[in-house]
């Protein structure tokens, strides 16, 4: 594929809607559709998006045994899903400092170690170029309700056996069911 423009289509609060032209192999017109964070995407080198919007959140108990995850009523499917905390990452922050914010207001919880980051990956590449980074750490603390009105969130932790089960008959979001089957493998 060759890229050959980018026309945004509509701004919205949160996301920007464009059409990114590219002739295929056999020299066809190709125009995809896309959605992005970047309310100001010139061209194509914009597309690529080098600094994460966002962080998710894979997080553990102190004792290692057991996995979070929240079940959130997401909108876009309108029903309850089961995902790792997430959010993006505030003007001026880190990814360190997203993860301990939006650990802290989805589920009252304390980040106390970040063990690892996973690089960068996309939230859906298939529609949207929305860069994530992982932080992987350990978190203490009391649940509570979400500091937010327009997010309802039950954060849990679940063991191994517990996330089999979920797996089996719950809705997940992508990333956190691959994750969440690994991680619960005997």
């Amino acid at each position: 594929m060759q890229y050959k423009s980018i026309k945004k289509l509509e701004q919205g609060k949160f996301i920007t809607r464009y059409d990114v032209e590219y002739e295929t192999i056999d020299h066809e017109k190709k125009i995809y559709e896309i959605i992005s964070r970047n309310p100001d995407i010139k061209d194509e080198d914009d597309l690529h998006n080098n600094d994460p919007d966002a962080v998710v959140l894979i997080i553990q108990d102190e004792s290692h045994e057991r996995l979070l995850i929240n079940k959130e009523f997401r909108l876009a499917v309108d029903d309850w899903v089961y995902n790792f905390p997430a959010g993006l990452i505030d003007p001026g922050e880190t990814a360190d400092q997203a993860a301990k914010r939006e650990l802290w207001e989805e589920t009252g919880l304390e980040l106390i170690s970040i063990d690892d980051h996973i690089g960068r990956s996309y939230s859906a590449v298939g529609f949207s170029n929305e860069v994530n980074v992982c932080v992987v750490g350990t978190a203490r603390g009391e649940f509570r309700k979400s500091t937010s009105s327009v997010e309802e969130i039950e954060p849990g932790w679940y063991t191994k056996a517990q996330v089999r089960e979920l797996l089996k008959t719950q809705p997940f979001a992508a990333r956190t069911q691959a994750y969440a089957y690994l991680w619960s493998k005997e």
